[in-house]
């Protein structure tokens, strides 16, 4: 896995080898084909939201260390020479003590179900040319080079079977870091022969779509990634195969030039707004997409929910990784929060199957919200201490408000404020993550989808729903390790000249603290001005790092919209970033 990044968005190099590979080839937006697409093909993704993302391989067995050196970053980026650089013969002969003794098909499975997801995809081949199937046309795979001996992905894709899920495999089609003409890999086979990338293709890569298409039954997905430089008419031929085996199945969109039958946003990104058509969000459970012997910084519950409800609210499905030790064994910490999360989900599968995008098409300050059978989902991640929920710019009268809990319900009074609806809540949540609240609707539901401050959380505004005079918003993309990526919606390219404006609903006149959430180097002054000419006015340091500093307070003298318009008088505009604004009722 790395990923692929979309169009408007600043990259911090890794190296130019990674660069050339990753981040010089944007792809265009994917979207479904058309309605016949969705009918046909991708129903577990559609229908389901939520699914197993498994990178498993040869770089299992190393887990970040190669000769007494751990490196730090996505585990199966090892043999890359951005990490460890490991020579193609010495990585190869690792095979040979590659022996995941532990793996039990039955029980991945049973941790996707028990998890809550719908499918599980896996990689039958990453970027190391590592087969983790029985290939016919290549010996570098788990059955013939290693002492395993076994096709555990013939065993996973009889076991999803027998459980009801779906099953589909990961395939590098384009990188190949082992066979002779593949991307990044050796240029010369072992006699010294010159091999190109039609040789790897016709020899390798065609051979093995055929092979994971025709030999493991039904598919759901088959999932390229990385597709570089790949001469079109092989992607295309690629996804002809795939459909033609398995017509079921869906292409995901990094195959290339919009071929694919959906859209794959960037590693590890949840986006803010909505997205229209059928996408997929893929996320991990830690920092690593392969096992990482130190990484131990897993997704809670409370986490793997967070994303996975936003994912679904903005429109897409959530796949979330897991990276098997070794032995072939998920690790536990991530087992436990995969089948604590999905206890959550079994009380409440209306949150998440067949659930759509949400009508205020981004989050709310407490949570979020997901439409299913025309009625309205409120999660509740942050309980409001003062009784009262605050649903703002519902336009559509509510025929009942009730509080769900495990199976049973519980009547809540509500009442309208212009546009703002106030709903009592009992003093304490029921849920110790999320708290959910449904809205049936009489008729169909309006929203004004303008940005509210609520009375009791506030607002915190991204930059995202912005609008820039003299500048620019784009999504600004960093690896905290390597391939570990991370994504913040900014305002960048500021001058004398640059302003910034957000519009926003405010429920009631008086004072509201003001916070910026910015990096950058030096010292700046920061202005804000609302449409009712109050101001204020700090000066702040900025670091590399995104941080959060106080400005001041502001008024707002009648309570509705408003516009709040940022600028930089002084100081160092050249290299800054404006991520957010916060605005808290002061009290």
């Amino acid at each position: 896995m790395l990923r692929w990044l979309p169009i408007s968005v600043v990259v911090l190099q890794l190296s130019s080898d990674l660069a050339a590979q990753e981040m010089g080839k944007p792809q265009g937006e994917q979207r479904a084909k058309n309605a016949e697409v969705k009918v046909k093909r991708g129903r577990f993704l559609d229908w389901g939201n939520y699914a197993m993302f498994v990178h498993w391989g040869l770089y299992s067995q190393l887990g970040n260390r190669w000769e007494g050196r751990t490196y730090y970053g996505i585990g199966e980026w090892i043999m890359n020479e951005g990490m460890a650089g490991i020579p193609v013969d010495e990585y190869k002969a690792t095979a040979q003590s590659f022996n995941p003794y532990s793996f039990n098909a039955r029980e991945l499975a049973q941790l996707a179900k028990d998890a809550g997801m719908k499918y599980i995809v896996i990689t039958a081949k990453h970027h190391d040319g590592f087969a983790m199937y029985h290939s016919q046309c290549n010996k570098f795979n788990i059955v013939d080079a290693t002492p395993f001996k076994r096709d555990p992905m013939k065993e996973l894709s009889e076991a999803c079977k027998d459980l009801g899920l779906g099953f589909g495999f990961y395939y590098s089609h384009n990188q190949d870091w082992t066979y002779p003409g593949g991307t990044s890999g050796p240029k010369v086979d072992h006699n010294g022969n010159p091999k190109t990338f039609d040789d790897y293709f016709n020899e390798k890569c065609l051979p093995q779509v055929e092979e994971i298409t025709k030999n493991y039954g039904e598919i759901e997905i088959i999932w390229f990634d990385t597709p570089g430089g790949i001469p079109e008419k092989y992607a295309k031929q690629l996804v002809d195969v795939v459909h033609r085996n398995q017509p079921g199945a869906l292409v995901s969109g990094r195959v290339g030039f919009d071929l694919g039958d959906y859209l794959t946003l960037g590693d590890m990104e949840v986006p803010l707004t909505n997205v229209d058509g059928l996408w997929e969000g893929v996320d991990v459970t830690n920092d690593s997409w392969g096992y990482a012997w130190y990484d131990q910084n897993w997704k809670t519950p409370r986490q793997i929910l967070r994303y996975l409800i936003a994912t679904i609210a903005r429109g897409g499905t959530y796949m979330l990784n897991v990276g098997p030790d070794p032995s072939g064994q998920v690790p536990q910490p991530a087992q436990l929060s995969l089948r604590s999360a999905g206890q959550w989900i079994a009380r409440y599968p209306q949150v998440i199957y067949s659930a759509q995008a949400s009508p205020w098409k981004h989050g709310l300050p407490w949570g979020d919200v997901v439409a299913n059978d025309g009625k309205l989902y409120l999660t509740v991640f942050d309980w409001p201490a003062s009784g009262t929920l605050w649903l703002p710019g519902l336009e559509s009268d509510i025929a009942s408000a009730k509080l769900l809990t495990n199976g049973k319900s519980q009547k809540l009074s509500f009442a309208k404020e212009g546009k703002w609806t106030a709903i009592s809540l009992p003093c304490s949540a029921p849920e110790k993550w999320v708290s959910v609240v449904e809205l049936a609707l009489k008729g169909d539901v309006n929203v004004d989808n303008t940005q509210a401050v609520d009375p009791e959380f506030g607002l915190d505004l991204s930059a995202e729903f912005s609008t820039p005079e003299n500048g620019r918003v784009e999504t600004r993309v960093w690896p905290e390790k390597f391939g570990e990526w991370k994504h913040k919606p900014q305002v960048s390219d500021w001058s004398e000249s640059t302003s910034v404006t957000w519009q926003v609903d405010i429920k009631a006149p008086g004072s509201y603290f003001i916070e910026i959430t910015a990096s950058g180097d030096g010292p700046r002054v920061w202005h804000i001005k609302t449409d009712e000419g109050h101001e204020v006015q700090n000066r702040q340091n900025t670091a590399a790092i995104y941080h959060t500093q106080p400005i001041g307070q502001i008024a707002f003298d009648k309570a509705g919209k408003h516009t709040l318009t940022v600028r930089i008088p002084e100081g160092e505009r050249d290299n800054t970033s404006l991520a957010a604004i916060k605005i808290t009722p002061f009290e």
